[in-house]
């Protein structure tokens, strides 16, 4: 078969996935959806009880809509904040479920190499399709042949570890049963158990502590001597709590209000400057340690909510181009560079950014951002856009741009707070301080630890 004539392969069935797929059926190419899970948006799913702050009208993609409009779907109202679990049970598997048996669920890709040629070899490699490896749920192995591979894989599946140079602090493993890297979903009797009249380390600084800061302040005004004790590298400043009101995506900035709420309240003590080394067993509970020796006190379980990273395990064998830093296309991280840009300062991108120099391979998605936490749908929908457009030869297409981004405060993580009208809030901005160990909000415990 030659190489014109083999399907596209698509990492992963999320949304940016399934948004490829739909992007290449509508110019013509046969896309074919490896999915590790057993089922459409499996990611999406973990963290189902949470509401995004993006609106529907923002996660749904346009070529998407167009291949489910035949079957009579109708796109929620685009006003409203679906949780994950309304993203994908209402659009993402009805997508997967219309793109039919070019959604392979149980497929979880472990290799992607050019056929016949190792990462070594020059010699007729561009002329070579990929030859895309896996291994099925029930045990077995298979090899696909592909004329271009878009991985869509997403950063789910490798949080970010507690420990503050990146890797795991000192008993970090060992303490692995009383460590979650997920918001909880409070609605679960069991995970509400393992809360509930608990103290509680939160580790993180973005969206996704934000959402758990306010489901535990939640918590503790149901559930006596259940509190949250928020641990930041930093100190507290303007931008502690994201954009407030001057979010262009009000939900996130409500968030980030609901959050600061938490702590005024008492609810959850802040601890700032902390940079975790080490983490010890005192009996049943845990004892967080910081580089400069600072010990709080026990705490019963932890949080750890400092971002996703990229497996680029399964690639070892392609010649990606990745900046050292972010692990993001060499061309990109520049525009999605943490330190100096929010999402909606981020530049439109689309293939020339997301290239590399084994031509015919994309990380797209929360892939291509590497550890950058900036990313929105948006953007991804207009990553496989432009991308599949190149596979389709359109390259003014290709190189055209169809998206607006929102200006903002401070991006990532995971969404808004099961509050749909949490966007109205009319509190203020952050409040400042120095690095220190705080507590703020009378009438709250005693503070934790030393300075």
């Amino acid at each position: 078969m030659e190489k014109q004539n083999l399907p596209v392969v698509v990492i992963g069935a999320g949304p940016i996935g399934l948004a490829a797929a739909a992007h290449l059926v509508e110019r013509g190419l046969e896309p074919l959806v490896l999915e590790a899970g057993a089922s459409a948006g499996s990611a999406v799913l973990d963290w189902s009880h949470v509401r995004l702050f993006s609106t529907w009208a923002e996660v749904t993609d346009p070529a998407a809509e167009k291949l489910l409009a035949p079957t009579g779907w109708i796109r929620p109202e685009g006003t409203t904040y679906p949780t994950g679990g309304d993203w994908a049970e209402r659009y993402l598997q009805p997508l997967a479920d219309t793109l039919g048996d070019k959604v392979r669920y149980g497929a979880r890709v472990t290799g992607v190499a050019r056929a016949g040629r190792d990462r070594i070899v020059d010699a007729g490699r561009e002329e070579q399709p990929f030859t895309v490896h896996l291994r099925t749920s029930d045990g077995g192995e298979e090899r696909i042949t592909a004329r271009a591979v878009i991985d869509a894989s997403g950063t789910w599946s490798v949080p970010g570890p507690m420990g503050a140079n990146g890797l795991p602090a000192l008993g970090e493993r060992a303490a692995a049963d009383r460590i979650a890297h997920r918001v909880p979903n409070l609605r679960d009797p069991a995970v509400r158990a393992r809360y509930a009249g608990k103290r509680t380390a939160v580790v993180g600084s973005g969206a996704s502590a934000f959402t758990a800061l306010a489901l535990l302040a939640d918590l503790a005004g149901e559930e006596a001597d259940t509190h949250a004790v928020w641990i930041l590298r930093r100190g507290i400043g303007d931008a502690t709590y994201g954009g407030g009101e001057a979010d262009q995506l009000p939900a996130r900035g409500a968030l980030g209000l609901r959050a600061k709420a938490a702590v005024e309240a008492g609810h959850a003590s802040a601890v700032t400057g902390f940079r975790t080394e080490a983490v010890e067993r005192d009996g049943d509970r845990l004892v967080l340690v910081a580089e400069d020796g600072r010990r709080l006190d026990a705490v019963d379980e932890v949080i750890v909510l400092t971002g996703f990273r990229p497996d680029h395990s399964f690639l070892s064998e392609l010649r990606l181009g990745l900046d050292e830093r972010l692990q993001a296309p060499t061309a990109l991280a520049p525009l999605i560079d943490p330190n100096a840009h929010s999402c909606g300062t981020v530049y439109p991108h689309g293939v020339k950014e997301l290239s590399h120099p084994e031509q015919g391979v994309y990380l797209v998605g929360m892939k291509s951002y590497g550890r950058a936490p900036t990313f929105l749908a948006m953007t991804g929908y207009e990553q496989v856009r432009s991308i599949t457009a190149t596979l389709a030869g359109d390259h003014e297409a290709a190189e055209r741009v169809e998206l607006t981004l929102p200006e903002t405060g401070v991006c990532g993580g995971a969404g808004l707070f099961d509050e749909p009208d949490a966007a109205q809030s009319d509190e203020g901005g952050g409040c400042c301080a120095a690095p220190a160990t705080l507590q703020i909000g009378a009438g709250a415990p005693a503070a934790s630890g030393g300075c």
